[in-house]
């Protein structure tokens, strides 16, 4: 029997309008590196046809000779069938019931080895698959590897973050194209005590090359298909020595864009959490796509390669503890206090926004120009905080943060990750880009959004503030929540996760539920350029009692925007001093 769960999950996520366009940030928290010994990954889903929601497969046992049926992530094209196992584990969107999670950015990489003939598996069907079938990071990266040698690679170069309760690792694969079935590949575990991040670039360079893959080996840290070297020597892309090899300067080759539009995200992140980063002005001007390629790296390695030498590390060490908070909030910016932050040019227009719309690149007088590709962004269609406990029996220690669209302006909900169904709000199927819901978290999520992008510094802070207020409350609330779960699991572990279930679900679908009074709110408030007297998010009237307001502020567009309205203008502006 076909697992006809998975084929429906699959068909509703493409008509949902998912597609790639190498837009998703990660970043990559390890247990030692928070302040709550918690194992962190985060993922944002960006493009501007996805249609945000919250994926739930139950877990299943199949009989012998039963069949997955796989279906090409984006475009809905069935690939091919494979072998199911006994018994598959729940997933909710990305993360499983043991508390390992996955999140993924495209780079693409070298054209020849971006399409396979044959390849059943693309990456979103393999990210799935691998946490139905995984106990453990370690475990996910064996069953992702050993389908793709055996079944093909049907997409282009992908970093995945791979997180459990006690590991976080980073992992390269590409296909090898026409030459062979399967793909190249490199994992390496982030050191406990480290953070790190990727944004649709490559980041792994050399690595230390390994006989074997002993996966049941604690200490070894770093794994890879045993042709990663030869297969490029092989096929002409690289011909120095195997211990000068670089996984991405070889299959994804670092440009201008690799670094401003890509790496320049991660650099974000780090330099937030970590003084060298922040301060060493040779990696502000790698963020921003200046490249030295010196003889020696910034760790003072050899570099007869010539690569850019002055490329951030695959990792960093944080200046001190960090927490959930730090994390979410890293997955707001918008390069402020920066040399990219865009507050401050006349493309925010008077309202100081951090914005700019679609495309990225453009031309004015044969000079080709862009606009920043910050973490934060418009077409974000989900993203999600996913945080491992090893303290805590596993359906209660995953909790998935997960918020829609714009993660600037989003609640992170909190969804454990041994629940049994997930918020009717946040559901497949509950709306598209296309069809309108009144209970869509996407669209209420989005009203809120767009209407701060109207007037940002005006309008975003009172956002920012609940948003703040709401993810707080979540935090204290799931205190007592973790405390009655852990009781109710000693008993019984299935009214452990019933309890649970119960929570998440009325928590996703209040929040939206409030967060859509919110947005009346905040319509009724700043409607025709006026701001409107409020207390505690309540309008206030003129004290007569008759729902008339007081006459509102008229904040205007600010000095600083009038001098640039009046600029090439002439007198055409101008008021006579005898009206």
């Amino acid at each position: 029997m076909i697992n006809r769960i998975l084929t429906l999950s699959l068909i509703l996520l493409i008509a949902s309008g998912i597609t790639n366009v190498f837009g998703c940030t990660n970043l990559i928290v390890t247990k030692g590196a928070t302040n709550d010994r918690s194992v962190m990954i985060t993922y944002a889903a960006d493009s501007h046809t996805r249609y945000g929601t919250l994926g739930f497969y139950p877990a299943s046992d199949h009989k012998p000779g039963d069949l997955c049926e796989v279906f090409h992530y984006e475009n809905g094209k069935l690939l091919g069938t494979i072998p199911e196992v006994a018994h598959t584990f729940s997933v909710i969107q990305f993360m499983n019931e043991n508390q390992v999670a996955i999140g993924e950015t495209t780079w693409g990489g070298l054209d020849s080895l971006t399409s396979q003939p044959g390849a059943i598996l693309d990456y979103g069907s393999l990210m799935r698959i691998g946490l139905q079938r995984s106990k453990t990071a370690r475990e996910m990266i064996q069953v992702m590897t050993e389908l793709v040698a055996q079944y093909g690679y049907a997409t282009s170069g992908e970093s995945f973050s791979i997180s459990d309760a006690n590991e976080a690792w980073i992992m390269e694969l590409i296909g090898k194209g026409k030459y062979e079935k399967g793909a190249v590949w490199v994992a390496r575990q982030i050191p406990d005590g480290y953070v790190s991040g990727h944004a649709n670039q490559a980041r792994i360079t050399t690595f230390p090359f390994q006989k074997t893959n002993n996966w049941n080996d604690p200490k070894q840290t770093t794994f890879h298909s045993p042709d990663v070297i030869s297969f490029a020597k092989k096929h002409g892309f690289y011909k120095g020595t195997d211990e000068a090899f670089s996984f991405s300067d070889v299959y994804n080759p670092l440009n201008f864009g690799g670094a401003r539009f890509c790496d320049a995200r991660v650099w974000s992140f780090f330099r937030k959490i970590n003084k060298e980063i922040r301060e060493n002005q040779d990696y502000t001007n790698y963020a921003m796509g200046k490249f030295n390629r010196d003889t020696k790296m910034m760790d003072q390695t050899a570099n007869p390669n010539g690569y850019v030498s002055n490329r951030m590390p695959l990792w960093v060490k944080p200046d001190s503890p960090v927490t959930l908070q730090q994390v979410m909030t890293a997955m707001r910016d918008h390069y402020e206090d920066t040399p990219m932050d865009m507050r401050n040019d006349p493309g925010a227009g008077p309202f100081k926004s951090p914005y700019r719309w679609r495309p990225m690149e453009f031309e004015v007088d044969s000079v080709e120009y862009l606009c920043e590709r910050a973490i934060a962004t418009q077409q974000t269609g989900y993203s999600f905080v996913a945080q491992s406990r090893s303290w805590l029996p596993a359906p209660i220690g995953g909790i998935f943060w997960f918020g829609v669209d714009d993660t600037d302006g989003c609640v992170y909900a909190p969804m454990y990750c041994g629940i049994k169904k997930v918020p009717e709000s946040y559901a497949l199927g509950n709306g598209s880009m296309i069809s309108w819901s009144e209970t869509s978290a996407f669209w209420t999520f989005n009203q809120v959004n767009n209407w701060a992008y109207s007037r940002y510094n005006l309008i975003h802070p009172e956002v920012e503030k609940c948003q703040s207020q709401l993810e707080t409350q979540f935090a204290n609330e799931m205190k007592v929540i973790d405390q009655q779960a852990a009781e109710l699991y000693k008993q019984n572990p299935a009214s452990a996760t019933d309890y649970l279930t119960s929570y998440s679900v009325y928590t996703g679908n209040k929040l939206v539920a409030d967060w859509k009074v919110f947005y009346q709110y905040l319509f009724m408030k700043y409607v025709d350029g006026n701001v409107k007297n409020s207390d505690s998010r309540k309008l206030l009237d003129n004290g007569n009692n008759k729902n008339i307001p007081k006459m509102p502020a008229q904040p205007g567009y600010g000095k600083e925007w009038e001098r640039i309205m009046i600029q090439g203008t002439g007198d055409r502006l101008v008021v006579p001093k005898s009206k």
